[in-house]
């Protein structure tokens, strides 16, 4: 099977004359659509530097293409949906009933809440240091053993999302995370994904997008974010 960027380029392409502006900053990329849908990225701490023209063939190796096709992704499908509401995964998803719940990417707020109703989870990050982290040698063997993976949607650009997905166990349930989730329902193609755990913007969200443009992440636009979810029917 594809992976997601890869399928969904070769599906729906990209339409060039739709991109009003490609924002990028150094925590985050956005892409404003003409109609006004903002779509973002993480970047990892990748230097991305792209312009609409760089995308006239895009390469799905390159890690600053990936960046900005999962950003552009994000504007194009993330608005087709109707939502149910606007939620945290924490709030949707009663996580006592698992017994191994394993995180990719380090989500520091949702790692406080499940410390303070004392629900055990090893979290796995390679770009973080601290001592909540289970070391990154553990990783594949721990996802195989784990009935919950919350796994962060930056593991899709990184290309580490199908590795992570196919090396879980029939009995495991998946839930993808952050601003950066494509909200899309072939997303459920992919072994055991249950939730899309995803975001949109107000239209033409300047506010968002002059964060970003500074060097500023979630914390800074989570404010004029909707935490918004997909789940597998």
């Amino acid at each position: 099977m594809q992976e997601p960027i890869e399928y969904f380029f070769e599906k729906y392409g990209i339409d060039l004359k739709s991109i009003n502006q490609i924002v990028c900053g150094e925590k985050y990329v956005a892409v404003l659509l003409k109609n006004g849908k903002v779509g973002v990225c993480a970047t990892l701490d990748n230097y991305v530097n792209i312009d609409v023209r760089d995308l006239k063939i895009p390469d799905i190796k390159n890690i600053q293409h990936r960046i900005v096709l999962n950003a552009y992704f994000n504007a194009v499908f993330n608005y087709q949906n109707e939502y149910d509401a606007t939620i945290d995964i924490f709030d949707e998803i009663d996580f006592k009933k698992y017994n191994s719940i394993v995180m990719i990417g380090f989500f520091q707020s949702l790692v406080k809440k499940f410390e303070n109703d004392k629900i055990a989870l090893k979290i796995f990050d390679k770009a973080v240091q601290d001592d909540k982290l289970t070391a990154m040698s553990d990783q594949i063997s721990e996802v195989a053993k784990a009935d919950a993976l919350i796994l962060s949607s930056t593991s899709v650009f990184n290309n580490t999302f199908l590795d992570l997905v196919n090396a879980t166990n029939e009995n495991c349930d998946i839930y993808t995370l952050g601003p950066s989730t494509i909200l899309n329902k072939e997303m459920f193609q992919y072994r055991n994904i249950k939730f899309l755990f995803g975001s949109i913007f107000e239209l033409n969200d300047v506010n968002t997008l002059k964060i970003i443009q500074h060097g500023g992440g979630t914390k800074q636009f989570l404010p004029f974010m909707d935490k918004v979810y997909l789940n597998y029917e």
